[in-house]
């Protein structure tokens, strides 16, 4: 079990080595430790995992490694924590982060800063590995803290273009306002229970808070506002869209394996303070999560990047995780985590072949025609696009996603049940318009064929995983999390409506890539163009394209008040008000320097008026 260490240790020393050897490392050598210490990274879960499977199963194993810190009664262990959850995260960010780092030592070959890359995403792996493997929330807080900064690097890489480095600092300063909601949260249970460490709070939470206990709802609302933050969710939802500005290979880690799964991860990791505050879970996670998933659906619509659609894609996909978590669904939520990390990856991937293929173009109506320059990438969106719309049976995204909208129907959440199925008709037309424009109709920039090992193993992987063979890895959840109202009625032999709920999404599903068919296969985009040109249809295109607004009003509510204030103070008023007294004092200073002419005669009526006035005040005094 100890190996459970170098998961983290391998690519915390492969930054290492890049950060301080960059200048002299050769692309091949710094490919090497970058990638190398990743498959290291995934060997030693894996060996971990099966020595957990085989001696541990169900338990929770601590791993302390030394007191981090010491400040009163207050003394952090620098310690891990392994169980199912964790096994289960630890594989998909060291097995997908592996497969992406692989491509990206294709993708990103001949680019200036390939050391300076590869060292910032093995941080980023590293971070989320502490985050996950830790055994306390202020150690959870550090890997937290460590993605955001990672998110930082990675997507203003080519800082070069100023718009890059907007994108960079609107990520670190939304998810900063989580990061801040988090912490608080954090100072809120410590003051409560005397200790950050997780499984001890979670064991000690039904003896110090009551059912909807305020200080318990607090905390929790806390958590929640953090986990908005880094998972997308509305309304620190505005940098994902921006995130695309990094590297493809850094999309396809945070979206998938990293950054965007935390916030799920954490709300599942102290499930027992949400079940003390149900109505935390339902309106701000499960609620949430659906008007996230409505608004990111909408908002793909109307994307022209090839990125940014799927960045939609992703923030739809997490409101599902998120429904799943709101109706007490968590081993559906995690399942989901799971084999979203798959397609995900594969379609961020395969997009990023396709961004190769026609020289660094992203605009899907400048594309075309490409089915049959890169077949491997076109199956590969095929079998992606599949999962993510939940084509039945035979992807991977099927089996998660359909659990989770039972899971809503069974525990009496019809409005988050309708919710995901009017979701998963949107999903499937963007999902089919994303396809069909790329790969379909006229070759309007030529596409070159693609060669490489590590440009076609990972897609091969990630491309069965996608399938329905994914979907028989079985997370170890049992013992970790509780099981849902549909998990339990299935156990009890009483699940006949869950045919009933399946039917309502399937259909819904199938009317999506019906009329994505209609649209743009059939009437080729003519029906969609008249209605972009009316007055309305061009107000919704440009409204859905700008991401409902939600920048233009914050930028209304925060930056320019911000700027305007930044303004005012340009000049230090604190500094100017205290120079007042200065100016004060040389005016007076002029003003009685004026007196001084050196004439006799001015001397003696001074001199006069001044004992006239002497003379005066005494006399008004005796009276």
């Amino acid at each position: 079990m100890n190996l459970i260490i170098f998961t983290f240790i391998c690519p915390l020393i492969g930054f290492l080595l890049l950060a301080t050897l960059r200048d002299k490392l050769s692309e091949k050598a710094a490919a090497i430790i970058g990638v190398g210490s990743m498959l290291l990274s995934a060997v030693a879960a894996a060996i971990a995992s099966k020595a957990y499977l085989s001696n541990h199963a169900g338990e929770l194993v601590h791993i302390n490694l030394w007191t981090w810190l010491k400040v009163g009664e207050f003394a952090p262990n620098f310690g891990l924590a392994f169980d199912g959850l964790t096994l289960t995260m630890t594989g998909i960010i060291t097995g997908v982060g592996f497969l992406i780092h692989l491509f990206a030592s294709w993708y990103m070959r001949g680019e200036a800063g390939f050391a300076r890359f590869f060292s910032y995403l093995n941080l980023f792996v590293a971070s989320m590995l502490l985050l996950v493997q830790a055994d306390n929330l202020l150690l959870l807080y550090l890997g937290w803290e460590g993605v955001g900064i990672c998110s930082y690097l990675l997507i203003g890489f080519y800082y070069q273009n100023r718009a890059n480095g907007r994108a960079a600092i609107k990520a670190f300063t939304v998810t900063r306002v989580g990061d801040v909601f988090l912490a608080i949260g954090l100072f809120l249970l410590f003051r409560e229970f005397g200790t950050l460490n997780i499984s001890e709070i979670n064991a000690r939470l039904p003896e110090v808070f009551s059912l909807n206990n305020p200080t318990a709802v607090l905390s929790a609302m806390m958590l929640v506002a953090g986990a908005w933050g880094k998972s997308a969710q509305i309304p620190l939802h505005t940098w994902l869209a921006d995130a695309m500005a990094g590297p493809t290979p850094v999309s396809a880690l945070i979206h998938a394996a990293t950054m965007v799964t935390a916030g799920v991860y954490l709300i599942a990791r102290m499930y027992p303070l949400f079940e003390l505050t149900p109505s935390v879970l339902v309106y701000w996670v499960g609620g949430v999560g659906a008007l996230s998933m409505l608004v990111a659906g909408f908002c793909a619509l109307a994307q022209t990047d090839i990125k940014r659609v799927l960045a939609y894609s992703t923030m739809s996909q997490l409101g599902y995780m998120f429904i799943a978590l709101g109706v007490g669904g968590w081993q559906l939520a995690i399942f989901h985590l799971m084999t979203h990390a798959f397609f995900k990856a594969l379609l961020f991937l395969a997009s990023g072949a396709v961004i190769i293929s026609v020289h660094h173009e992203q605009n899907i109506l400048k594309m075309g025609g490409l089915y049959k320059k890169i077949p491997l990438v076109f199956a590969c969106f095929v079998v992606g696009g599949g999962a993510l719309v939940a084509l039945p049976f035979v992807t991977v995204g099927f089996y998660s996603k359909e659990a989770i909208l039972w899971e809503s129907y069974a525990a009496g959440f019809m409005t988050l049940f309708w919710a995901g199925v009017v979701g998963a008709f949107i999903t499937s037309v963007y999902t089919f318009r994303l396809i069909w424009l790329t790969f379909f109709g006229e070759e309007k920039t030529h596409a070159e064929k693609l060669s490489g090992v590590s440009y076609w193993l990972p897609l091969v992987v990630l491309l069965v995983l996608s399938t329905g063979v994914g979907a028989l890895i079985t997370p170890p959840l049992d013992g970790v999390l509780p099981l849902g109202a549909g998990q339990l009625l299935e156990l009890a032999g009483n699940a006949e409506a869950k045919h009933t709920a399946e039917y309502i999404a399937m259909a819904f599903m199938a009317a999506g890539l019906l009329v994505g068919i209609f649209l743009y296969a059939i009437n080729g985009g003519r029906l969609v163009a008249s209605f972009t040109n009316t007055k309305v249809g061009a107000a919704m295109t440009h409204w859905c394209h700008h991401g409902l607004g939600f920048d233009a009003l914050y930028d209304f509510l925060f930056v320019k008040p911000f700027i305007m204030l930044t303004k005012a103070l340009k000049k230090d008023p604190v500094d100017l008000l205290m120079g007042v007294f200065g100016v004060v004092a040389l005016a007076a200073n002029k003003l009685f320097a004026k007196t001084q002419t050196g004439l006799l005669r001015t001397h003696a009526i001074s001199f006069g008026v001044g004992l006239a006035l002497i003379l005066i005040l005494a006399m008004v005094m005796v009276g």
